[in-house]
């Protein structure tokens, strides 16, 4: 039964076009993940489908009374609410409804009045409502999500929050709304690896349907039962999880090329036939012609497919005999604060790829900045190699210039307009050669970087990172905002790389494809402080030899929902119960005329040779109306089998 549709949906901006004729249908309780290149028009098509944005032509449906929530990459919250109010914003309807019912319950203690059964009856619908909307103890679940997604201080302001506290928040508000439709973007940017891993089990357990727009590998496994790609502003649809989809896509692929293959000989075959110059152009000869003619015209199966990102980096340094050494380190967020963490040491030596994780807060990013020279260093040392040259990539981006061009801001003042690559430098590059490996043609290099999606701008961020000539490399979350192509591109770069480098990523496929040694940072639940340990190998390697520890650190788990509180064991009706029971063979009666209009109009013969569209939204109103049909047969029988017997009084 479809939750969502959309129909024939365009969407252009200026001569690009990111969506054409594309339609989608979404079904109640399923989980879908949205794939595509950088710039293809994935947010676009998530906000489109959220209402957040309207599209050039076509239209979205939403079942009537479901409801739909949309967690945007930058959501806007009322920066005078605090975190705990912004998340209770999302319960207003549970929020009405119980206390309303401690309103009318009080009533109900009191002195007899008139309206009394007037009472009793809104009491048992209040209740019902409560229960509908996720029982007594929503109020916890909201404080439990904040908590379980690191979020402290509930009541400081969102406006005094960072970018991805407010995405948190933002996440935790959806979370406990349960809506009947949840799009997020992009829902593991900011997020620790422990906590997505706990994101993918609570979403694959929402019993609405889920739409994610996002590149976390682990998490397309683990969540969705179905892929959508969007290319070329079509959506091709991909049944099962993302392990099944790169299966379907290799033998596309494969098929593609094969139809190109043939369609290459056919034209050497027939340049032949024309280059030896028929002497009688008969009618038989002309259509070889204008059969030629056409295949030229049609153009490869892979016209207009994004061209493969190819990553490489200019000639490094020669390394010395020591790299990068820690000794008793701790680090701080300002000089002289107090320290994040325990003592750890640490030996980089060449060729290691260390992968670091950890909780928010526990001095990832602080340390990254400490190996760079500032003075956040409260405990022990930090000894670089005399040859090291490092090159640093900020999860910020700030060291992209908005207001220059793509060539420009990668060349750099002064710049050459070369970029010298292989081992000390034995091959050269021309600087726009360069760019086009990063997907950057000649119209898009003059492009101002401030235009640019966030994918791009991690391109470029990239591009002038690797033509730096480093043998250190320290990436803090570089694969934020990076599609699936650019993400397999700089894995295959670090592992061809001939220096060493640190990288602070939650990306789990990333660490386990890349790195020779995991760095975790471990909040220890007493003091708040982490505790630093290494382990050989990747994330799933680090998983395993952490082995109970994981289970006696993680936070509480958010509690379950609960039921409405269960009602003093009783026999007979209540008296709203009597009521329902007096009126509910009405409604049977027009549950059942619903059914007996809906199957009318789909054996109408005129309705699929003139109008298609409405098949779809007409057999899911037969469903509905079927279900709602045995629902209130069922409650039927129920309150006729306990009819007749004997009730007791209650003081409620």
């Amino acid at each position: 039964m479809p939750a969502l549709s959309a129909q024939h949906l365009r969407k252009a901006f200026g001569p690009q076009l990111v969506l054409d004729d594309a339609s989608f249908t979404l079904s109640r309780g399923e989980k879908v993940g949205l794939i595509g290149a950088n710039g293809t028009g994935k947010s676009t098509f998530a906000k489109i489908l959220a209402g957040a944005e309207a599209p050039d032509g076509g239209s979205v449906s939403v079942r009537r009374a479901l409801t739909v929530r949309y967690l945007a990459q930058e959501p806007v919250l009322d920066p005078a609410r605090s975190a705990r109010q912004a998340v209770e914003d999302a319960l207003t309807a549970w929020r009405a409804a119980t206390t309303r019912h401690a309103e009318v319950t009080a009533r109900l203690a009191g002195p007899i009045a008139g309206d009394h059964d007037a009472l009793v009856h809104e009491q048992a619908e209040l209740a019902e409502a409560v229960s509908r909307l996720g029982g007594w103890e929503r109020g916890h679940e909201a404080l439990g999500f904040l908590e379980r997604l690191g979020v402290r201080e509930v009541e400081r302001p969102c406006g005094e929050r960072s970018g991805g506290e407010r995405r948190r928040i933002a996440l935790a508000q959806l979370l406990v709304a349960s809506p009947d439709v949840a799009i997020l973007d992009e829902p593991t940017n900011h997020l620790d690896a422990d906590t997505a891993a706990w994101l993918e089990e609570t979403l694959a357990e929402l019993p609405g349907a889920v739409l994610l727009v996002t590149h976390d590998r682990y998490f397309l496994d683990a969540v969705v039962d179905r892929i959508i790609e969007l290319e070329r502003g079509r959506l091709a649809s991909y049944a099962g999880a993302y392990g099944d989809y790169l299966e379907r896509k290799a033998e596309l692929l494969a098929h593609e090329e094969r139809v190109e293959q043939n369609r290459q000989n056919v034209l050497r075959r027939e340049r032949e036939w024309l280059s030896r110059g028929a002497k009688a152009r008969t009618t038989k000869q002309k259509a070889r012609i204008q059969r030629a003619v056409a295949l030229e015209a049609e153009g490869p199966a892979t016209a207009g497919r994004p061209g493969a990102v190819s990553l490489v980096s200019a000639a490094s340094a020669r390394e010395g005999k020591t790299i990068l050494e820690l000794h008793g380190v701790q680090v701080a967020p300002t000089a002289g604060g107090a320290p994040l963490h325990d003592p750890f040491d640490l030996v980089l030596t060449s060729g290691e790829r260390v992968g670091i994780v950890g909780p928010n807060g526990v001095g990832k990013t602080t340390l990254l900045r400490a190996i760079l020279g500032e003075p956040l260093v409260v405990g022990g040392e930090i000894v670089r190699g005399k040859n090291v040259r490092i090159a640093y990539l900020d999860q910020a981006r700030a060291g992209l210039d908005d207001a220059r061009s793509v060539f420009d801001d990668v060349r750099g003042e002064g710049g050459a307009n070369v970029v010298h690559l292989g081992i000390r430098g034995r091959e050269t590059m021309e600087l726009r050669a360069y760019l086009e490996l990063f997907l950057f043609d000649s119209s898009k290099q003059r492009q101002k970087v401030g235009a640019l999606s966030g994918g791009e701008r991690a391109r470029v961020a990239l591009a002038k990172v690797l033509r730096q000539g480093a043998n250190l490399l320290v990436f803090d979350e570089p694969t934020n905002d990076l599609d699936l192509p650019t993400l397999s591109a700089l894995e295959g770069l670090l592992e061809d790389f001939e220096g060493s480098a640190l990288v602070v990523t939650n990306d789990r496929a990333f660490l386990d494809r890349t790195a020779t040694s995991i760095l975790a940072f471990e909040r220890d639940a007493a003091d708040g402080r982490a505790r630093v340990t290494r382990y050989a190998g990747g994330y799933q390697d680090y998983v395993s030899q952490r082995g109970d520890r994981r289970a006696a650190a993680a936070p509480p788990r958010v509690p379950a929902r609960t039921a409405a509180p269960k009602a003093k064991e009783r026999s007979g009706l209540t008296y709203a119960e009597r009521l329902e029971l007096d009126g509910i063979l009405e409604r049977i009666d027009a549950a059942e005329r619903a059914v007996t209009e809906a199957e009318t109009a789909l054996a109408d013969p005129s309705l699929y040779a003139q109008r298609g569209h409405e098949v779809a939204g007409l057999q899911a109103k037969l469903e509905g109306a079927k279900a709602a049909a045995a629902k209130l047969m069922a409650r039927w029988e129920e309150l006729e089998a306990r009819r007749d017997q004997p009730g007791v009084k209650r003081s409620e």
